[in-house]
C-alpha cells in the first residue's frame, strides 16, 4: 500500500488516537510493531495518517494497549473502515479541504455544542444570510445548505448553540435578511433536539468569549473534536486535554447565557429575561429600519 499524499483530518485523528494509546501503554513503535508484524517505520507512518491499517491489526493494537471500552473501540473501527466518501465528495473541486473534513466529522457526530461571536452558526443560517457571508459563491452556499441536513433529518443529533448578542445586531445583507434570519432561529428552536441561547452584552463575567468554536461529539468522549474558526483557516483539535478545556468553556458560557429560546412561549415575563425575549427585541428594532 502506498503512502497517502492528501491526509484527511479523520485519517490524521485516527493516527493520533493510535499513537496516544501506544504511548499510554508505554510501548515503543518497535514493540507494538512486533505484536502487529509491522516494522517501526510503518508504525510511525500509520500514526501520522500516511498509511492505513486493516481491522485485524487494529484489534491487536487496541487489545495490546488495553483499549477495551466498546464505544471507543467501535468509534475507532468506524474511522478505520471509512473511505471518507459522502455527499461532500462532489464538492471537492469547489470548497477547501477543511470544509470537506468538517462535513465528514459532522456526518459522524452524535451531537454538537456551538458558540459563535459575530455570526449566526452555519448550521442555522438561512440561504440569504449564507449568500452574504460567502459573497454569493453559489457552490459554497449550496455546500452549507447541504451541511445543514445533519440537524434537520429524522433522529438528528442534539444541537446546542450559544450565540453572542453581537451576532444578532450584525445586519449582514440588510434588515430584511436579518429579520428572516432571526425568524429562522425561532423556527429552528421548535425542533426538540435544538437549543439556542443568547449571551447578552451585559454579561458581567469574563469567560474568554472571543473565539468561535464547535465541539462535535463522537461516539465516545475521547473521540470528540473541536472546530476552531478564524478568518484565515479552520483548525481541528482532538487532543483530550484541549477538547476537555473547550467542553468546560462551553458549559461555562452556557451557564452565563440567557435561558434557552422557547418558541412555544407566548413571550417572556416582564420580570424575566430570556433568549426568546432578546431575539424578539432585536427583531422588532429591525422592523423600523
Amino acid at each position: 500500500m502506498g503512502f497517502r499524499t492528501d491526509i484527511s483530518e479523520r485519517q490524521r485523528r485516527f493516527g493520533d488516537e493510535l499513537r496516544r494509546l501506544r504511548n499510554s501503554a508505554g510501548l515503543s513503535s518497535a514493540e507494538i510493531g512486533d505484536v502487529l508484524g509491522m516494522k517501526s517505520p510503518a508504525v510511525s507512518h500509520t500514526e501520522a495518517g500516511r498509511l492505513g491499517l486493516n481491522l485485524e491489526r487494529l484489534d491487536l493494537w487496541l487489545d495490546t494497549c488495553g483499549a477495551h471500552d466498546p464505544e471507543y473501540r467501535a468509534g475507532l473501527i468506524a474511522m478505520c473502515k471509512s473511505n471518507g466518501k459522502g455527499w461532500w465528495t462532489e464538492y471537492r473541486p469547489h470548497v477547501l479541504p477543511a470544509a470537506l473534513d468538517l462535513a465528514e466529522f459532522e456526518a459522524a457526530a452524535t451531537g454538537f455544542s456551538s458558540y459563535q461571536t459575530h455570526l449566526i452558526p452555519g448550521l442555522l443560517q438561512t440561504k440569504a444570510y449564507s449568500e452574504v457571508i460567502h459573497e454569493y459563491a453559489e457552490s459554497k452556499v449550496e455546500f452549507r445548505r447541504r451541511r445543514q441536513h445533519v440537524i434537520s433529518v429524522e433522529d438528528a443529533p442534539n444541537f446546542h448553540a450559544v450565540i453572542h448578542e453581537a451576532a444578532l445586531h450584525m445586519t449582514y445583507g440588510g434588515p430584511g435578511v436579518m429579520r428572516d434570519q432571526l425568524n429562522h432561529l425561532i423556527e429552528m428552536a421548535r425542533l426538540p433536539h435544538v437549543a439556542i441561547q443568547i449571551l447578552p452584552f451585559d454579561c458581567a463575567v469574563y469567560a474568554s468569549t472571543d473565539t468561535a468554536f464547535m465541539v462535535m461529539h463522537g461516539p465516545h468522549s475521547r473521540l470528540d473534536t473541536v472546530l476552531l474558526e478564524n478568518p484565515h483557516r479552520s483548525t481541528f483539535l482532538g487532543d483530550p486535554e484541549g477538547v476537555a478545556a473547550f467542553r468546560r468553556k462551553f458549559d461555562r458560557i452556557k451557564g452565563l447565557a440567557l435561558p434557552p429560546l422557547d418558541a412555544a412561549s407566548s413571550g417572556p415575563s416582564p420580570a424575566f429575561r430570556d433568549s426568546w425575549g432578546m431575539i424578539q427585541h432585536v427583531r422588532y428594532k429591525l422592523l423600523g429600519r
